[in-house]
């Protein structure tokens, strides 16, 4: 028997804290290069640095991360590679913002001191320890897909939510006696790299979190000696990975771009590309009328063999 092909698409997960003194003269050629090598997905910069997922062949990946690495503090840049059987965005896009995970606290500075890494290898003991609490750092309905044996939900809808939280439940997260180890984990590391830096601000001094992620752990941990839970939101049309970072089985709402389960397709309340149980009563009559003239077209569309999202107009 023939040995299994790969699957075709390469998948870079990256981030990289560095300063940029320019973001607009980088993001032009990094743009243009990008799209000459079919490379889709997005890439967020600020003067923080970079952030993203893109997606397309071996050799274009490959092209643009050398790119990447040439720009100012992005020579030791790790991206998180995995493998998709389609590609897994419509366009790319290349965009400044004022933060590449918003947090909303300007006087934190993830070069200046965070929290201690972990291995994925050294996860599993740290957080069964008594006196270590572990805290998922990203929004309820990543939360909701899967997380950590034990691990504390704060229950917000943002990133930017969760300094709040934080400073509501800081008493009773870290009682009176000798304060716990806080270990905090999100999908690719990033959000922890604010997570813990805003800690530590804070006062927090045994404040840990996962080397590179839930993606690293699922790769680098055998299955059967995982204490994950469920499946892994990503910001892609994969939509969740489960270990071994193999594509998971939940889709997306194309109305809010929250996942959806087997419970959420059998609800009344899904109607594909139009609602979902947690967003039905969002939305108004209007809004799903008009979510489902869009799924209409996409499927005259796809029945035509032409793309629909993410078209080119011209």
């Amino acid at each position: 028997m023939l040995p299994e092909a790969p699957l075709p698409i390469c998948v870079a997960a990256l981030y990289r804290f560095t300063a940029f003194e320019d973001c607009a003269a980088i993001r032009a050629p990094l743009e243009a290069l990008c799209r000459a090598q079919g490379v889709k997905g997005t890439l967020l910069l600020a003067r923080e640095g970079i952030n993203g997922t893109i997606a397309g062949s071996d050799a274009g990946i490959a092209a643009v991360l050398a790119h990447i690495r040439a720009l100012p503090g992005c020579a030791a840049l790790e991206p998180k590679l995995s493998r998709a059987a389609t590609m897994p965005f419509h366009r790319m896009k290349v965009r400044i913002k004022r933060e590449i995970v918003t947090m909303g606290e300007p006087d934190i500075d993830p070069l200046a001191d965070v929290g201690h890494y972990v291995a994925p290898e050294a996860w599993n003991t740290l957080i069964a320890a008594p006196d270590t609490i572990v805290i998922d750092t990203r929004n309820d309905y990543e939360v909701a897909v899967g997380t950590f044996r034990g691990a504390i939900d704060p229950q917000t809808p943002t990133f930017r939510d969760f300094p709040a939280w934080f400073r509501a439940q800081r008493d009773t997260l870290l009682g009176s006696g000798v304060a716990p180890k806080v270990a905090m984990f999100c999908t690719g590391g990033i959000r922890c790299e604010k997570a813990t830096a805003f800690l530590k601000a804070e006062g927090v001094d045994e404040v840990y979190h996962l080397e590179g992620g839930i993606l690293n752990y699922l790769e680098t941990v055998p299955a059967e000696e995982s204490l994950w839970e469920g499946e892994c939101f990503v910001f892609d049309e994969r939509v969740t990975v489960v270990h071994g970072l193999a594509k998971g089985s939940h889709d997306l709402c194309r109305a809010c771009r929250r996942p959806i389960g087997a419970a959420d397709r059998a609800s009344p309340l899904y109607v594909e590309g139009v609602s979902c149980p947690a967003c039905h009563a969002e939305r108004s009559d209007d809004q799903r009328a008009g979510y489902a003239e869009r799924m209409r077209q996409t499927r005259f569309a796809e029945a035509r063999g032409e793309p629909h999202v993410g078209a080119t107009h011209r």
